[in-house]
């Protein structure tokens, strides 16, 4: 009996326009879900993105106590726990495809006085989990992971940790946010020290909950044994969601489109700055400030792009971001070449080898390097690729159906719905010619 799995058909069209506003940031939702958690009082969320990844964060929280009403139409209500509040989970922990869920509540568990037990689904137990076990460890966690550092993670119960000065071997705001939750619990000072800036969020949204977090250059630092204070926060639009659309409006001729109330944190910028280097028309329009995260709406109007060296320290501030901006150079003039990227190799697949297999399927030309890739601009042919069961390689290769010459068919997108689940659904409303197909493997 032959077995079928869902995918996308992405087919050529012509201009795309319209006013969208994509979901919730991903990163800001899953953090105003656990600060509201850890608060004492009331916290009221709206915005929030209602993927399976910010889902099983919640999920996992309610398992060790938190009240919570929703979410809906996200908003989603939470009754703070405290700081030692939480109780213990009568199970694992399923924290389904999501690598940031797993990392960050690693952060907080890892402080707690009972034993907890992290899973993830297929993709999630075959990524490497070691680098946030070490600076745990230093800090006096009890944190354990398979023989070659995959998950299940088992934490056992603790009754201290000491802070730490941490160098971070490579730029990742999941470690540092884990090692800053952990921070929280510490005994002393925890100071985290980045090679190259990353997204600031949870900084951004400690202090927006009381607790005061201090960023000098590089270094970022706080004081264990202080308190959340519960907050309403609303949460922009995620830039990596919009990331897609201000690529396809840039590649397909004719084109302008609108993206509505979309965060532009300076740290999470490096899409705008990277496209608009390549020669893409971007325009923030009534720029603004809500919840302490700057906010904008983006306009984006077709341009011949051009390949460029992207420049190192755009790419922390681009990363999840990358797959999209791969898609762009295909498209571009000349070459484009991607390098201090290896961080992309521990997301939910590694996206370096997805993306080089990826365009090679679809007619273009690319050389893989350890750290990131060449790619030279040229006609995309259309063909078969595999998302590797990766929301962002599946969304990118959406957005490079619309200018192939024949259709792209795009294999395992069931992960989508874990940070857009409304994707096809926007993507045709600005003239897309996307359809959502049950394939044989």
């Amino acid at each position: 009996m032959s077995r079928s799995e869902p995918g996308f058909v992405s087919a050529r069209t012509s201009a795309i326009g319209g006013r969208l506003r994509v979901p919730g940031d991903k990163s800001i939702s899953h953090r105003a879900v656990i600060f509201s958690a850890l608060a004492d009082g009331v916290s009221h969320i709206e915005g929030l993105l209602e993927g399976e990844d910010v889902l099983a964060t919640l999920a996992a929280f309610r398992a060790m106590g938190v009240m919570a009403e929703g979410p809906a139409n996200g908003k989603l209500v939470i009754v703070g726990a405290g700081m030692d509040g939480l109780k213990a989970s009568k199970s694992a922990l399923d924290m389904g495809n999501s690598g940031t869920a797993m990392r960050l509540m690693s952060g907080v568990l890892a402080a707690q006085s009972f034993n907890s037990v992290l899973v993830g689904d297929e993709s999630l137990s075959s990524r490497p989990m070691r680098r946030i076990m070490i600076p745990l460890e230093k800090m006096g966690a009890d944190c354990r992971v398979e023989a070659d550092g995959t998950p299940p993670i088992q934490i056992r119960a603790t009754d201290h940790l000491r802070g730490i000065h941490y160098d971070l071997p490579v730029a990742s705001a999941q470690v540092k946010s884990a090692i800053l939750l952990a921070g929280l619990y510490a005994k002393g000072t925890t100071k985290v020290v980045e090679p190259a800036a990353t997204r600031d969020h949870t900084e951004r949204m400690l202090n927006a909950y009381g607790y005061a977090c201090v960023t000098e250059q590089s270094v970022i630092s706080l004081e264990g044994g202080g308190h959340l204070t519960a907050q309403d926060i609303s949460v922009p639009a995620d830039i990596s969601s919009a990331a897609f659309f201000m690529v396809l409006a840039s590649i397909v001729p004719g084109s302008q489109i609108l993206l509505e109330h979309v965060g532009v944190n300076a740290t999470r910028t490096g899409v705008i700055n990277i496209l608009r280097l390549m020669g893409a028309d971007i325009e923030l329009i009534n720029p603004r400030e809500v919840g302490g995260e700057a906010v904008a709406d983006i306009q984006v109007s077709y341009s011949g792009l051009a390949g460029i060296d992207v420049p190192p320290e755009q790419v922390p501030l681009a990363i999840d971001e990358i797959p999209a901006i791969c898609i762009a150079a295909a498209c571009a003039s000349g070459v484009t070449r991607v390098r201090g990227a290896e961080e992309l190799r521990h997301k939910e697949s590694d996206r370096i080898s997805a993306v080089v297999e990826g365009l090679r399927a679809v007619g273009i030309e690319v050389e893989e390097h350890p750290d990131g890739m060449n790619i030279v601009g040229g006609n995309i042919l259309g063909g078969q690729v595999d998302s590797q069961l990766d929301h962002r390689i599946a969304m990118a290769f959406a957005v490079a159906g619309a200018v192939a010459s024949n259709p792209i068919t795009i294999r395992r997108c069931e992960n989508v719905a874990t940070s857009f689940p409304d994707f096809i659904e926007l993507a045709n409303q600005t003239g897309m010619k996307l359809d959502a197909q049950t394939l044989d493997r």
